[in-house]
């Protein structure tokens, strides 16, 4: 399972060096395309590139002019923004190829208001016509291409190629005759897309009032601080328990694979002996090792004993699973309605007799209210055997909950009533926070992403007010992680991670994070995690990254190694070190942010639901880390990361 950078560089058709004519090599794409309309199953297990050598594009076009096929020089001096366009057959087996799709067309921007593609109204991209509510930036390129700007499509840049590929119902590649006119292409690209997200001219003045003034390091990546990354990179090459297990490049190599019960809705992982699966039935267990997680054929359904089960979780399995109380007891919860998070109450289980203990209700000042999602305490908290609080989210609600009474006494769960749990701080926001996900630091520190792209930062201390709000690059933040130290932030959205740097130096020369103190205008610009467009595709349309993680550690000292996400059948895996590494090869002639494209792919037979490190306490000594976890809805697999090469 390699990287993802051998299948970018174009293997010109063999078809092609037979026939120069170009009339004739057109004939040759169209049955192409047609091939191309029905969609390939890809089997294969990685996103490294087919085993023959692929050669680049200035090669198809040394060997087309070798072969005196009628091929320009240079492009008509009346032909404006002259591109040469390709397409990608094959998907993801040994016959997946470039092909050569226009030898010579050109692209436009054009505002539209139409859905369904009609040119009728197109505006030109210099006319102002249009602008505004019901009106969007779209690519065209020649006859063949027509698409909406967007992050869908996953545009990639080869600057030293002056090449970008994106994807439009398949995978295109977009070659320029000049520096400049490449150039040119990705700034009036990153401008369209910026005015299709904000709905604004992208003029220094409406970039500064979307990000603010502190955060102009994001308009200009070029122009920014990254000493921060480079510093962090020396810290880590320094730390004898990362040098302890360096394993460049390691291989995925899966351990085993077990059936499950069916109907998987969640994978909690356990630091001590066992690890569940939740599904409609009840909670799987399973025993921990340093290979992964095995089944101990142990099935714990839900069941209340005496106590009637309420009607929540009768209607609606458990989407929410959370350890508690040294990972002996755990907390579900069940939306009210299918397809929203929210719910007004969690259930108790006793994982050691199997039996739902309590049900507990959300209520503030007397009133029922929801919860959207839950976490402990502290990224560590799950261990402690005393650990009767918890954290819970709503749209516009940051709370600690407390399960023992004001008093500070376990409430009485025999009583006919549902105990309530109390809230013991927290804050209601104006309506317009719309969060959506949060996660918590091993000191307890918050980290927060709504619906708006924005990610924000609360100490411990105080839930009020964030220290620190990122502002958002237009995509939802719909999962958050954070370091065990706070120094790092990973942000899921539909089409890449974004991975966020924390730290900065105050007015005395302290190095502190984004939730002891305000950054001020001290703030890097984040790195983008994304597919290459090819890979993108082979996800297949609809599938959205969801879950993105740091591997798991709760000690003082320890580094996360890993970064993983899910997407579709994939289980994508990054490097942490190489991803903080300024002189990267991904980042060089990038213009914007800095995208990485340096992954290994798992894939399954069937979506999948969670991927998750385990514990660093079961990493091997000839591991560079503890194993994988992969849940899908009928099977668990574990995949160690071998050292050997």
């Amino acid at each position: 399972m390699g990287s993802s950078h051998s299948r970018e560089d174009l293997e010109i058709d063999s078809s092609e060096e037979d026939d120069g004519d170009y009339d004739s090599d057109q004939e040759k794409y169209e049955d192409v395309e047609e091939e191309h309309g029905q969609k390939e199953p890809h089997r294969a297990s990685s996103s490294s590139g087919t085993s023959q050598s692929l050669n680049s594009l200035d090669e198809i076009d040394a060997k087309l002019k070798s072969l005196r096929v009628k091929y320009p020089a240079a492009p008509p001096p009346d032909l404006k923004n002259p591109v040469k366009l390709y397409l990608h057959i094959g998907g993801n087996t040994p016959r997946a190829k470039w092909i050569i799709s226009d030898k010579l067309t050109s692209y436009k921007f054009v505002r539209t208001s139409r859905v369904d593609g009609g040119g009728d109204d197109d505006y030109e991209e210099d006319e102002s016509v249009g602008r505004g509510v019901g009106s969007w930036w779209v690519l065209k390129v020649g006859s063949k291409v027509r698409v909406r700007v967007s992050s869908d499509m996953q545009l990639k840049m080869f600057g030293e190629q002056r090449r970008v590929d994106f994807v439009s119902n398949g995978v295109w590649a977009m070659k320029f005759f000049s520096n400049e006119e490449y150039r040119s292409f990705v700034t009036r690209f990153q401008d369209c897309l910026f005015e299709n997200v904000y709905g604004l001219r992208a003029t220094e003045e409406n970039k500064e009032k979307v990000y603010g003034k502190d955060f102009l390091g994001w308009v200009k990546p070029e122009v920014a601080d990254d000493s921060v990354w480079e510093d962090a990179e020396n810290d880590l090459r320094k730390s004898p328990e990362l040098l302890s297990r360096n394993h460049p490049n390691p291989e995925l190599m899966e351990e085993f694979e077990e059936a499950a019960n069916g109907g998987i809705q969640s994978l909690t992982l356990g630091a001590l002996d066992n690890s569940f699966l939740v599904n409609e039935l009840g909670v799987q267990v399973y025993r921990n090792s340093a290979h992964g997680i095995r089944g101990k054929g142990m099935h714990v359904r839900y069941d209340s004993g005496n106590k009637k089960v309420g009607p929540s979780l009768s209607e609606t399995t458990p989407k929410k699973a959370m350890l508690m109380r040294g990972e002996t007891n755990m907390m579900l919860m069940s939306p009210l309605k299918e397809g929203k998070p929210h719910a007004t109450g969690l259930q108790q289980l006793d994982i050691e007799t199997g039996k739902i203990v309590t049900e507990w209700k959300f209520e503030k000042d007397g009133a029922d209210i929801s919860m959207r999602d839950i976490t402990n305490d502290t990224k560590g908290s799950q261990l402690d055997p005393s650990e009767s609080t918890f954290l819970g989210l709503d749209d516009n609600r940051l709370c600690q909950w407390d399960m023992r009474d004001r008093r500070g006494i376990v409430q009485n769960i025999a009583s006919s009533n549902s105990p309530v749990l109390q809230w013991t701080q927290g804050h209601q926001f104006s309506r317009g926070t719309n969060f959506q996900c949060f996660a918590t630091t091993g000191d307890g520190s918050i980290v927060i992403g709504s619906i708006d792209g924005k990610i924000r930062l609360y100490s411990k201390t105080s839930m009020r007010q964030a220290k620190t709000a990122f502002p958002g690059l237009g995509s939802p933040i719909t999962h958050v992680d954070v370091t065990y130290d706070g120094k790092w932030v990973l942000g899921t959205t539909d089409t890449y991670l974004v991975l966020i740097c924390t730290l900065f130096t105050d007015k005395d020369g302290r190095t502190k994070t984004g939730f002891t103190g305000r950054m001020g205008n001290k703030i890097p610009a984040p790195r983008l995690l994304k597919l290459t467009p090819l890979d993108s595709h082979l996800a297949g349309e609809g599938n959205k990254f969801h879950g993105g993680h740091f591997s798991w550690v709760t000690e003082n000292g320890k580094q996360e190694r890993h970064l993983v996400a899910t997407v579709g059948k994939f289980s994508v895996i990054w490097d942490f070190q190489q991803v903080k590494n300024s002189g990267h090869q991904c980042y060089r002639n990038q213009q914007g942010l800095k995208s990485c494209y340096c992954y290994k792919i798992l894939l399954k037979d069937e979506s999948i639901v969670e991927s998750r490190f385990m514990h660093d306490k079961f990493a091997v000594s000839d591991s560079p880390e503890a194993p994988l976890v992969v849940a899908t809805p009928m099977k668990v697999s574990s995949i160690s990361l071998s050292g050997r090469r």
